[in-house]
C-alpha cells in the first residue's frame, strides 16, 4: 500500500498497543505552541483525514492539561519540549533522527506522561520530518495522497489500532525533490480559474500533495502572464510556511517569473545589451523572496525557452555566461547572505546550456549542477570520475510532459514505471542525488508517474528489478482496495507500456501494420483486453469509487486505446477503398463513430467528472498532430468513401497483402508460410466489390488444411481462417496445398506452403531458436547462457521496453569494458540459409551517458572477431536536430544491424556489455525474411517453449475487428445519425437504392 513502514494500524487490541480511534472514541492530538507552522497544519489535515475515515471529531490540543488517557503527541526535536522531555528520559528512540534532514519516528510510548496512560508519538528531526511522520499515519489509515487531486475515497472504519512499535524513517536519498508545472495551455490554464487563477487558493492544494508524497520543491506554473511571487503575496509565504522550497524553472532566473520581464522588465531580454536593467530586474527578485526557503536558479537562457545566443562562438557564449553568474552572485551576496555558500543554487544544464558546460564552463564549486534528460525520459549525461566530486553536488530535470521536438505530449502519461526506474537509478548511482524536479505538465493523467518519481526520490532502494511490478498493484490497493488490487496493477501497468512505445499523439494509420506479423489486430487486441477489463471493474466498483477510478484507470486506458483503434480504422479505410471494397464506407463510419467516442469520454472528464470539479483540466488537443506543434483541437485522420455499384463481385485480401485479387485463377501470392513450430492460424478476406450479398463455397485440396468460415454469405466481407493439423501433414521444408473459393461467379485459388520439421532429427538443446520463415526474432531475457564479468552481470527487468522486456547490466556505475572482459549474454540459434545475414538489435533509445564516448556493445557469433556497434554514434548535427535521436525517442527503440557471414546449422550469437548503460531488449537476426513492421518480427520458436495454444481464444483475439458479426455488432452501436447504415447492415435483403440514400444521409 506505498507505506513507508509495515502496516501498523489494526482492527484488533492487544495490551501495550494504541487506541486510535475505538468505540466511538477517538484520540485527542497534541502539539506544543512553540512548534512549526507546518507541522501544525500537516496536523489539522490528519485530524481531517480522521473524520473522513471514522466519522469522529479529534480534539486538536496545545496544552498538556486534560489530555486524554490515550493521546498522540506530535512535535519537532528542539522545538517541542514533551518530546525533548521524552528524549532526555529515555522513553523515545530517535537514534538515526535526531539532527538528520527530514527524518522521524513513529512509537507507541507507555505512560510518557502523567496523565498519559498511552500515546503514539511522532518526532521529526525537523519541520518536514514531522510533516512526513504526520502523513505516513495518514497513509497507514487508509487516505490517499491524491485524496483531493483525484477524489480517492478512504473506506469507512470505525476501529483503528496501532501495534506497539518504533517505526523510523532517516534520511532521504536526494535531497530535494519536487515537480515543475508546465502549465501550457489549455489544460491546466483553463482549469485553475476555478480559484480565480495561480493563486495561493490553487497552490495550496499543490504543496499538500507534495508533502503528502513525500517530496518538499516546487517550480510553479509559468506559462502565464501572471508571478507566482508578485501576484499573491500569500503564495510564496504559504509555501514557507507549509514546509515546500521554491525554485523557478532553467530559464527563470534569480526567484523572478518568465512573465514578469514583460511587466516589470524592459528593453531586450540580453545581458550583453542590457546588462545593468537585467541586474536591476535580478536583485529586486532577490530581495523580494529571500527570507523564504528557496533554491536560486542562476544563469540565463533566451527569452520564450530559446538558446541565449543565435550567433557567435561557444568561447564567446560560455565568456558571457560566467559573466552572467557572476553578476548574479553579487547580487545574492548582498541582499541575501555574504557566505555566498549558504545560499542554496543551481545550475540548470537544459538543452543548448549543456553544450557549454561541456566546453569549459566553470561551475562555482557550491551551485548545484541540474542535468537534464532529452525532455523523453532518456538522460542526456552523467557525471564522470573526479567530476563527481563536485562540492554542490548534481540535481537531475526529468520530464513526463513537453512541448517541443520532434512532437509535443502533454497528454496521458506515456512514461512508463519501468523507464522511470531504470534511466532514475543509474542517475542515482552515478551520484546525482541533490535535486530531482519532474516536468508533470497539467498535473494530471501523470498521477502514477508523479507518485513512482517522488518514491524513488525519497527512498532508491524501496524498488528494485525484483519488486517493480509491485509498485502498481500497491498503489491500486491503496486506492481502490484488494479485491482488483493486481488486475488495476497489470491495467495501469499496461496502458504505459503501450503509450510509452508509441506516444499518442504520434500514432497515425500507418504506425502498425495492417499487412504483416499480424501487428496492427495484435495491439489493438490485448489494448482492448485491458480496456474491457477495466470497464468491468468500474462497473463492479462502489458508486463512491468510480470517480477516482475513471480518472487514475478507465479515462487513460480506454482513451489512448481509442487513439490506436481509431488510426488502425481510417488506415484500414485508406487502404480497403484502395482495393475497391465496399466495406470502406462502414470503415469510415467507425472510425468516426471511435473519434466521438473518445470526445465523450474527455467531454465528461472536463465537464461532468466529479460533478464538475476537473472543468477544462483534460483539454490539450492529442489527435492529429503533425509537427512539433499540438493542433488547436482534435484532428480526425481523413477517411473515403466510395460509390457502390448494383450488383455482386468477390475479391480476395491476402494476410500480408497489400494487394487485393479480383481476377479468376490461381493467385500470384499464397498465404504467409505456416510453420510447426508456430503453429498460428493465417487469413484471407472474401470481399465484396459491390453491394449486393452472394454465396461463397470454399474447399482445401488437402486434408490437413482446417477451414475456419465464418459465413456461406458475403454481404462485405468475411474473414476466412486457415490452419495446419500438423500431425496429419507431411514432414518437409516445403508442402504445399491450396484454398479454393467460389462466390459471384469466380473461382480464385489461393496458394498454401507450410514447414513441418521433425526437431527430434535436430537434437537440439533447450533454449535454441530455430529460424522460420526467414528470421529468427528473440526476446532479450530468453537466453541460453548469462556470463558474470568484472563483478558485473545482465539482469532482467521484467515488463521493460515495447514488448517483453529488457537486460541491462548491473551494477550500473563502472566503466566501459572491452569486450573479451566484460560480462555476456548467449543465444543459441538454428539457421537453414546460408550466406549473409543481418542482425537487428533493439536496444532502449538510451543517450551516451558518458559524452566522451559513445554508447557501445559488442557481438559476435562464436570463432567470429567481435564486432563493436555504437548505438549513439555522435553526429555533425546538433543533438536536438539529430535524426537518430529523433528517430529513437518518437519509436522508443534505437535499432542497429550488423552483416554475419554464417553455413546452416547451430550457431552461438554472444553480446556483450561495452559501456555502461545499454538496455537491450530484442535481436532479430534477418536472413531475407523479416518483413516491415513498428514493434518487429514476433518471437521465434525456441525449443522448450512449448507449442499448445488457446485455439479459440487466440481466433478471439485477433478478431478484434474485421469478423462479420463484430462489424454488424459495432454497427448496431453507432450513433443515431447513422442509422441508415446500421440498418442496411442488418438488413441483407436491402436494395442498392436504399443503401445508397443511407449513403448519401451519411455524408450530407
Amino acid at each position: 500500500m506505498l507505506l513507508k513502514h509495515p502496516p501498523f494500524v489494526t482492527d484488533l487490541y492487544q495490551a501495550g498497543y494504541f487506541k486510535l480511534a475505538s468505540g466511538g472514541n477517538i484520540a485527542d492530538l497534541y502539539l506544543a505552541e512553540s512548534d512549526e507552522q507546518g507541522v501544525a497544519r500537516a496536523l489539522g489535515d490528519l485530524r481531517a483525514d480522521l473524520k473522513q475515515v471514522t466519522g469522529l471529531d479529534a480534539k486538536l490540543k496545545t496544552s498538556l492539561d486534560g489530555l486524554a488517557p490515550e493521546s498522540v503527541l506530535v512535535g519537532t526535536i528542539g522545538h517541542s519540549p514533551v518530546i525533548d522531555q521524552l528524549i532526555t528520559s529515555g522513553k523515545l528512540d530517535v537514534d538515526g533522527v535526531k539532527g538528520k534532514w527530514e527524518a522521524y519516528v513513529i512509537q507507541v510510548v507507555a505512560n510518557p506522561l502523567p496523565n498519559v496512560a498511552c500515546a503514539l508519538v511522532i518526532a521529526g528531526s525537523d519541520r518536514r520530518g514531522t510533516i512526513y511522520g504526520i502523513y505516513e499515519l495518514a497513509r497507514q489509515i487508509g487516505v490517499s495522497p491524491w485524496y483531493w487531486w483525484a477524489d480517492v475515497k478512504p473506506d469507512q472504519r470505525e476501529t483503528l489500532i496501532i501495534q506497539s512499535g518504533c517505526y523510523k524513517q532517516g534520511e532521504p536519498s536526494v535531497k530535494y525533490r519536487g515537480i515543475f508545472l508546465n502549465n501550457e495551455a489549455p489544460s491546466l490554464s483553463t482549469w485553475v480559474e476555478r480559484f480565480g487563477g495561480f493563486n495561493h487558493k490553487f497552490y495550496e492544494h499543490v504543496f499538500e500533495l507534495i508533502l503528502r508524497l513525500r517530496g518538499n520543491f516546487l517550480w510553479p506554473a509559468m506559462w502565464s502572464p501572471k508571478s507566482f511571487f508578485r501576484d499573491d503575496d500569500l503564495n510564496q509565504q504559504l509555501a514557507h510556511e507549509y514546509g515546500i522550497v521554491i525554485g523557478t524553472s532553467h530559464h527563470e532566473p534569480m526567484l523572478r517569473s518568465w512573465g514578469e520581464w514583460g511587466r516589470f522588465g524592459s528593453g531586450e531580454w540580453n545581458y550583453s545589451t542590457n546588462r545593468e536593467t537585467l541586474l536591476k530586474f535580478w536583485e529586486d527578485g532577490v530581495k523580494w523572496s529571500k527570507d523564504y526557503e528557496n533554491i536560486v536558479t542562476l544563469g540565463m537562457r533566451g527569452d520564450g525557452d530559446e538558446p541565449m545566443m543565435h550567433d557567435g562562438t561557444i568561447e564567446e557564449m560560455v565568456e558571457v555566461m560566467e559573466d552572467i553568474i557572476t553578476d548574479q552572485r553579487q547580487i545574492l551576496s548582498k541582499r541575501v547572505n555574504s557566505d555566498i555558500t549558504q545560499i542554496p543554487q543551481v545550475w540548470a544544464l537544459y538543452k543548448e546550456v549543456q553544450d557549454l558546460y561541456e566546453a569549459g564552463l566553470k561551475v562555482p564549486e557550491d551551485v548545484t549542477i541540474l542535468l537534464g534528460n532529452d525532455n523523453f525520459g532518456n538522460i542526456r549525461m552523467l557525471p564522470q570520475g573526479e567530476e563527481r566530486q563536485h562540492p554542490g553536488g548534481f540535481g537531475m530535470y526529468y520530464h513526463f510532459d513537453y512541448v517541443g521536438g520532434p512532437k509535443s505530449y502533454r497528454w496521458v502519461n506515456s512514461t512508463p514505471t519501468q523507464k522511470i526506474w531504470e534511466q532514475m537509478g543509474i542517475t542515482y548511482d552515478y551520484g546525482v542525488d541533490r535535486i530531482w524536479v519532474v516536468n508533470v505538465g497539467d498535473l494530471k493523467a501523470h498521477e502514477i508517474a508523479t507518485e513512482f518519481f517522488l518514491e524513488m526520490a525519497y527512498d532508491i532502494s524501496r524498488w528494485n528489478r525484483d519488486n517493480l511490478g509491485e509498485f502498481s498493484s500497491q498503489w491500486a490497493e491503496r486506492e481502490f482496495g484488494p479485491k482488483y488490487a493486481a488486475q488495476i496493477g497489470k491495467i495501469t501497468d499496461g496502458y504505459r507500456k503501450f503509450t510509452g512505445r508509441k506516444k499518442p499523439e504520434d500514432v497515425n494509420p500507418e504506425t502498425y501494420s495492417l499487412f504483416n506479423y499480424k501487428e496492427a489486430e495484435t495491439v489493438l487486441a490485448h489494448y482492448e483486453e485491458i480496456t474491457a477489463q477495466a470497464e468491468e471493474i468500474y462497473e463492479n466498483l462502489p458508486a463512491e469509487k468510480r470517480d477516482a477510478f475513471f480518472q487514475l484507470v478507465l479515462y487513460p486506458t480506454r482513451a489512448s486505446k481509442n487513439v490506436v483503434k481509431l488510426h488502425i480504422y481510417a488506415g484500414l479505410n485508406n487502404l480497403y477503398a484502395a482495393q475497391g471494397r465496399s466495406i470502406a464506407n462502414l470503415y469510415a463510419d467507425l472510425a468516426e463513430q471511435v473519434f466521438q467516442e473518445e470526445a465523450a469520454d474527455t467531454a465528461y472528464y472536463n465537464n461532468e467528472l466529479a460533478g464538475g470539479k476537473w472543468r477544462g483540466v483534460m483539454s490539450n488537443p492529442h489527435i492529429g498532430q503533425t509537427g512539433w506543434r499540438t493542433p488547436e483541437k482534435n484532428m480526425m485522420p481523413p477517411v473515403k468513401r466510395i460509390a457502390v455499384e448494383t450488383g455482386s463481385e468477390m475479391g480476395i485480401g491476402i494476410e500480408g497483402s497489400k494487394t487485393a485479387i479480383i481476377v479468376e485463377g490461381v493467385a500470384k501470392e499464397g498465404l504467409p508460410n505456416f510453420s510447426s513450430l508456430t503453429p498460428q492460424r493465417h487469413y484471407f478476406d472474401i470481399f465484396n466489390l459491390k453491394g449486393d450479398p452472394f454465396a461463397i463455397t470454399i474447399t482445401a485440396n488437402e486434408p490437413w488444411l482446417k477451414i475456419y468460415q465464418e459465413a456461406e454469405n458475403v454481404h462485405l466481407q468475411t474473414r476466412v481462417w486457415v490452419e495446419i493439423k500438423w500431425e496429419q501433414a507431411p514432414k518437409g521444408e516445403e508442402i504445399t496445398g491450396s484454398v479454393t473459393v467460389t462466390g459471384a461467379g469466380k473461382t480464385i485459388t489461393i496458394p498454401v506452403t507450410a514447414t513441418n520439421l521433425d526437431l527430434t532429427e535436430l537434437d537440439l538443446k533447450p533454449m535454441t531458436f530455430i529460424e522460420s520463415n526467414g528470421y529468427i526474432s528473440i526476446e532479450a531475457e530468453h537466453y541460453s547462457k548469462n556470463v558474470m564479468a568484472a563483478n558485473r552481470k545482465w539482469e532482467k527487468i521484467a515488463n521493460y521496453g515495447r514488448t517483453l522486456s529488457s537486460m541491462a547490466v548491473f551494477p550500473t556505475k563502472g566503466p566501459a569494458l572491452e569486450p573479451e572482459n566484460a560480462p555476456y549474454l548467449e543465444y543459441q540459434v538454428y539457421l537453414n540459409t546460408p550466406g549473409d545475414l543481418e542482425v537487428l538489435v533493439y536496444t532502449a533509445p538510451t543517450n551516451n551517458l558518458n559524452r566522451q564516448r559513445g554508447l557501445c556493445y559488442g557481438i559476435a557469433f562464436a570463432d567470429q572477431p567481435i564486432q563493436i556497434v555504437d548505438t549513439f554514434p555522435k553526429e555533425n548535427d546538433a543533438f536536438y536536430t539529430s535524426q537518430l535521436w529523433s528517430r529513437g525517442v518518437m519509436e522508443n527503440v534505437r535499432i542497429t544491424s550488423t552483416t554475419h557471414s554464417l553455413e546452416p546449422g547451430l550457431h552461438t550469437l554472444r553480446f556483450y556489455m561495452v559501456d555502461p548503460g545499454v538496455v537491450l531488449q530484442k535481436i532479430v537476426i534477418d536472413a531475407g525474411g523479416v518483413r516491415p513492421s513498428y514493434l518487429g518480427p514476433p518471437e521465434s520458436y525456441y525449443v522448450g517453449k512449448g507449442t499448445s495454444f488457446d485455439k479459440d481464444g487466440y481466433l478471439q483475439l485477433l478478431t478484434t475487428f474485421d469478423s462479420a458479426k463484430n462489424l454488424l455488432d459495432q454497427a448496431k452501436a453507432l450513433p443515431q445519425r447513422l442509422i441508415e447504415t446500421r440498418t442496411v447492415l442488418a438488413n441483407e435483403g436491402a436494395t442498392l437504392v436504399e443503401r445508397q440514400l443511407a449513403q448519401a444521409k451519411l455524408l450530407a
